[in-house]
């Protein structure tokens, strides 16, 4: 399969007619994207075996799809001065803002040609002799056992990503009942870019308060360690920081094993008795969260201010992964997807507005599918789209301002809150509008708005189950559930209905799934990591 996909991936014919002609349904009716793809579409969509056998290449087709559709609508532009522009009607200036857009809207063979390409590049970051220079990852957990239910009494966890930190107590408890008590931590700067001494004894500190604030501070408690940074796993307890990021610069940690690092923290006190079962990031504690409660869940989805995903892989096709209990069939692998088209796999789908991102970000040509879908720039997408219709005259009469121009000014909460109007209402639109400073805009305005974040927000929901479908299909197990968190899933009206509809197109027959929203992914979710890791050392210590 690697063979077949590697350098002659299945190839799709993919033009400017059938951009114009894609059609997705929405689940409970058709949103503003779907109409217009009906409206001027109605031509037959290529199989993506006949177009394969059509075309040489998909991603020069395809990133000349992008560049007819970009070319027509300058050409369009190009022949109306302004003052034309400013005499078209409505539905004239609706209709050349839906040709800027198509290039937004994924065909269904590009979602196809998406699916090969993610599975080629989750195989290439698995495999022993690709790994190295793969852009996905797939990291190895070290995470081989769910939560099965049974798991019982208090535990810590300790989420440690920004410029605070949780420290949480959980009890869990029967019938899949648990109690929570939690507490946040800030970190002064002056800690923050200090040594790494002073960071773990500050934690350490913090967790002995915290202790005995809760009235547990002469209980021994297993710890779950939630670290969102870059982290180089050696084991379930072994983890080393690749490099600080957030504005954190500790000396002394880069390339050392922040959990050893914890421990001699909690060991110089003294004065508490902590056990670190095992260090996790926040994708791996959102399927734990999870599969709490739902055996089923073997995915963890993460699509908020950035974009992951873990799930569970056979330990054959881990090549990374020494297995030490021939009985456990499964470990828990990090895909790190958000690097997924830092080679170019995706510049056959990437538009004009996606470069400008690049080009802009703090990291320029990396995490480029997370560029495209996640919380921290799916805002400014929108931004850019309506900066070049607002120069070209199409929408508010031209008329701009100064926090339109403004990059990272256009909040993804926006692009939630404006789809979250009802059919002809722009409440909530013109209430953001009133914000970016546009107090000019009419009701044909508010549509193209609203139809622009559908695009930006569609496209997102579309990458996103691209992925998961594939990993679905990878595992090949009858039922799977993905447990998911993020502010994009969680705050956008219509993300998970897009998610569930696309999805269902994209798995083999005879496959169910369901999207499970998680609770606590990084602070309960560290939690039963570390319970699980007692569980199964009880469970040794019987033998």
């Amino acid at each position: 399969m690697d063979r077949e996909l590697n350098g002659a991936m299945r190839n799709v014919s993919i033009n400017g007619a059938q951009l114009n002609g894609h059609n997705n349904g929405g689940i409970g009716g058709q949103d503003e994207t779907d109409r217009v793809g009906v409206a001027q579409g109605g031509g037959a969509v290529l199989s993506a075996t006949a177009a394969a056998a059509t075309t040489t290449t998909a991603t020069k087709s395809a990133s000349a799809a992008a560049t007819n559709v970009a070319k027509a609508t300058a050409t369009t532009n190009s022949t109306h001065s302004p003052q034309q522009i400013a005499l078209l009607s409505a539905a004239e200036k609706s209709k050349m803002v839906y040709e800027l857009c198509q290039q937004l809207l994924l065909t269904d063979e590009q979602v196809q040609e998406l699916c090969y390409r993610i599975l080629h590049e989750l195989r290439r970051g698995l495999a022993k002799d690709t790994h190295p220079k793969a852009n996905v990852k797939c990291f190895v957990t070290y995470v081989q056992d769910l939560p099965n239910g049974n798991e019982r009494g208090k535990f810590l966890a300790l989420d440690l990503g920004g410029t605070n930190f949780r420290v949480l107590l959980i009890h869990l408890q029967e019938n899949n009942d648990f109690q929570m008590e939690s507490r946040i931590y800030a970190i002064p700067q002056h800690i923050m870019i200090g040594s790494g001494t002073q960071l773990f004894d500050h934690i350490a500190e913090c967790l002995s308060n915290f202790m005995s604030e809760h009235n547990v501070y002469k209980e021994r408690l297993p710890l779950g360690f939630t670290f969102s940074f870059p982290l180089r796993q050696l084991g379930l307890t072994k983890g080393l920081l690749e490099t600080w990021t957030k504005g954190f610069n500790c000396a002394g940690v880069v390339n050392e094993d922040v959990v050893q690092l914890l421990k001699d923290a909690i060991a110089r006190r003294g004065d508490v008795q902590i056990d670190v079962c095992a260090i996790l990031n926040d994708t791996t504690g959102t399927l734990m969260s999870c599969a709490w409660k739902n055996h089923n869940c073997k995915i963890g989805l993460i699509v908020g201010t950035g974009a992951n995903a873990c799930y569970m892989e056979r330990v054959e096709e881990a090549e990374l992964f020494d297995a030490e209990d021939p009985r456990k069939k499964h470990v828990l692998i990090n895909t790190e997807w958000g690097a997924f088209g830092d080679n170019g796999a995706l510049d056959f789908v990437r538009t004009e507005f996606d470069r400008d991102i690049d080009v802009h970000s703090i990291n320029p040509g990396k995490q480029t599918f997370e560029k495209m879908i996640s919380g921290m720039y799916m805002g400014e997408l929108v931004r850019l789209v309506l900066v070049k219709m607002t120069q070209a005259g199409i929408l508010f009469n031209g008329q701009d301002s100064e926090v339109l121009n403004t990059r990272g000014l256009f909040f993804t909460k926006y692009v939630s809150e404006i789809e979250a109007d009802e059919p002809g209402n722009f409440t909530n639109c013109r209430l953001v509008l009133e914000e970016l400073g546009l107090t000019n805009a009419t009701d044909g305005d508010c549509a193209n708005v609203r139809y622009i974040c559908e695009c930006v927000s569609k496209r997102a929901a579309h990458l996103v189950s691209a992925g998961i479908a594939t990993l679905i299909n990878k595992m090949d197990e009858p039922t799977v559930t993905v447990g998911v968190d993020g502010s994009v899933y969680r705050f956008h009206p219509k993300f998970h209905n897009l998610m569930v509809e696309k999805i269902s197109q994209l798995i083999k027959p005879g496959i169910t799934f369901d999207l499970m929203l998680s609770e606590d992914g990084s602070g309960r979710g560290a939690a039963l990591v570390a319970a699980v890791a007692c569980r199964e050392d009880i469970i040794k210590s019987k033998k």
